[in-house]
């Protein structure tokens, strides 16, 4: 197991980086896998109807599962610094007291999502025809709600300590295991809908199982009882970290509320395109994430390290591979994009041909602009492994208001075509908060390493 942990503080950045990114981004393919295999089964066997109602739940479950992330990732910068800085005994400490707030924090989220879930369709005006299944999936994927932060808590643990291969080889058991669960449920057991949520959550559990029984194999992370014993400073400070990403989600999510509300008006064949290319919203940033995860833990551990310097060594190589890996995939997507969204659409060849102009459009906006969402990430990521995750928060605002205004204002000058560039925009907005941003929290960070370095006997290391 010790092999598979990864000091970052030392070698070339972008070798580090990418080699980093690239298990995450095998394991982010299966993830997309599934995705893509339950949409195309839900599309295929149930109809648009079936993928509508999936589309209807998106933003509500992509608002837990972004809080969710939010939270375990900001315990995972603690985690990258206290590694760096080689405080292994704090690091223990760190682990135990995360795993407490983590298993608090699933119960309070299971239970507001059950209780939010049927008034948020019915506010978004949710079309009569597919609430019913939209409720019905969101009920079963807020039920598993405590495997889901699981999951994500343990990968945060092993992408803390520089190991990007565990939660990989987790994210392809569970993509296969919900794969077959998938044709099994859906097409065997006609359990329509339901039998993709629970799919997708007994794949996650796979997944807790494997990190889990890495996990008790690294030696640095055996805990005694005391780890688990909440300390005050300790819990404000994971707190601190985790709840600022977390709002941030949130804020995204209302945002995308509004654009699904501004979309439930524009009929169910509107509705069942958008989500098509929306389900591949995953492949187009599937290396944007795992550079993110990569950032985070390169600078936590390097800021813990002292080494400052390396940090912006390592953001000028992130962006650099950002880029070109945006484009190729942005290219990828226009040219064999009609393919893919045709694995999830069916229906009458009217309904087909609708549904498809409404989703190649909307992929073509997203495919040609993806180097702005691609920045958006590396940057992000950058400011919150230097522990600030205040202003990430405040880029998350940026979103929301460029994508709000945009979903209201944009369809009533263009058309319908108009909330199709309300995630670009949205994407711009958080871009340029996030540049400034950056650029002050690295000066930041600077200054205060002089004052480290003129005062070595006030660390108190």
């Amino acid at each position: 197991m010790a092999s598979r942990i990864k000091n970052m503080t030392e070698g070339k950045p972008v070798f580090l980086i990418v080699t980093f990114a690239l298990p995450l981004m095998v394991g982010n393919v299966f993830q997309q896998l599934y995705t893509v295999v339950d949409t195309m089964v839900v599309g295929k066997a149930l109809g648009v109807g079936a993928l509508a109602a999936l589309g209807a739940a998106d933003w509500l479950n992509w608002m837990m599962l972004g809080t969710i992330q939010g939270l375990t990732q900001g315990f995972g910068i603690l985690m990258a610094q206290e590694f760096g800085a080689g405080r292994l005994e704090r690091l223990r400490k760190v682990v135990g007291n995360a795993t407490v707030l983590s298993a608090l924090g699933a119960v309070l989220l299971l239970v507001i999502g059950q209780l939010i879930a049927r008034p948020v369709l019915v506010l978004l005006q949710t079309p009569e025809e597919i609430i019913g299944n939209a409720l019905l999936y969101l009920r079963i994927m807020f039920l598993g709600i405590p495997i889901v932060m699981a999951y994500n808590f343990l990968a945060s643990i092993l992408r803390s300590l520089g190991d990007g291969k565990t939660p990989l080889h987790a994210m392809i058991v569970a993509a296969l295991t919900n794969i077959v669960l998938d044709l099994l449920f859906v097409l065997g057991f006609h359990w329509g809908i339901a039998g993709a949520a629970v799919a997708t959550l007994i794949g996650q559990m796979v997944s807790i199982l494997f990190c889990f029984r890495h996990i008790r194999k690294i030696e640095m992370l055996t805990l005694q009882r005391s780890d688990f014993r909440m300390e005050g400073h300790l819990g404000r400070r994971l707190l601190f970290l985790g709840s600022p990403m977390a709002l941030q989600s949130v804020i995204i999510s209302v945002g995308g509320m509004i654009v699904q509300f501004v979309v439930n008006g524009f009929g169910v064949l509107f509705i069942a395109g958008f989500t098509a290319t929306n389900k591949l919203y995953g492949v187009l940033e599937v290396a944007a994430t795992s550079y993110g995860y990569a950032m985070i833990t390169y600078v936590g551990q390097n800021l813990g390290a002292g080494k400052i310097d390396r940090i912006r060594r390592g953001m000028r190589a992130a962006v650099g591979v950002a880029m070109v890996t945006s484009v190729a995939i942005g290219a990828a997507m226009i040219l064999f994009g009609k393919i893919v969204l045709g694995w999830f659409i069916s229906g009458t060849p009217q309904e087909v041909e609708q549904t498809m102009q409404v989703a190649y459009f909307y992929l073509a906006v997203m495919s040609i602009c993806l180097p702005i969402l691609y920045l958006l990430h590396v940057t992000r990521s950058a400011i919150q492994g230097m522990g600030n995750t205040v202003l990430p928060m405040v880029s998350g605002i940026a979103e929301f208001l460029m994508r709000a205004l945009t979903a209201v204002l944009l369809p009533l000058a263009v058309g319908e075509t108009g909330i199709f560039f309300a995630e670009v925009m949205a994407w711009a907005g958080a871009d340029i908060i996030l540049v400034i941003s950056y650029r002050k929290t690295i000066r930041e960070v600077s200054r205060f390493q002089r004052k480290e370095s003129a005062f070595p006997d006030r660390t108190g290391r």
